[in-house]
């Protein structure tokens, strides 16, 4: 149902290291890009993400309320991709573990965006 999420970014440089690592991460790389924009995903596959600069020139705010949960494959990669985006400059919202009846974390990009890495693998923490 979604085709991709566009975040706004006040630093598109620090923005493009920051989610060009978790796309590596995750198996995925850019797929478009430009001065204003970049977008990771798969051509023909699932939703992917976008970080630009405001259209309107104003400054990128966070959307309160607003998350991206990146699908992970395993309970792994839901720790690994939180442990880089820590690395990246980003912050913790969530540890790692059970939240809901699936595993999660939640962390924050610099721009302060928040996302979720998740997965529904069943099994021990």
């Amino acid at each position: 149902m979604i085709g991709y999420v566009t975040l706004g970014t006040n630093d598109l440089v620090q923005a493009a290291k920051f989610y060009d690592a978790l796309a590596q991460e995750m198996g995925v790389g850019r797929m478009m890009e430009s001065e204003q924009f970049i977008a990771c995903g798969r051509p023909g596959g699932g939703g992917g993400i976008g970080l630009t600069k405001p259209y309107d020139g104003n400054p990128a705010t966070v959307g309160n309320g607003v998350m991206v949960a990146l699908a992970a494959k395993d309970r792994e990669q839901v720790d690994r991709l939180h442990r880089l985006a820590l690395e990246l400059g980003g912050s913790n919202e969530g540890e790692p573990g059970p939240h809901g009846g699936f595993y999660a974390a939640y962390f924050r990009d610099p721009d302060g965006n928040k996302l979720s890495a998740f997965t529904l693998t069943v099994g021990e923490a």
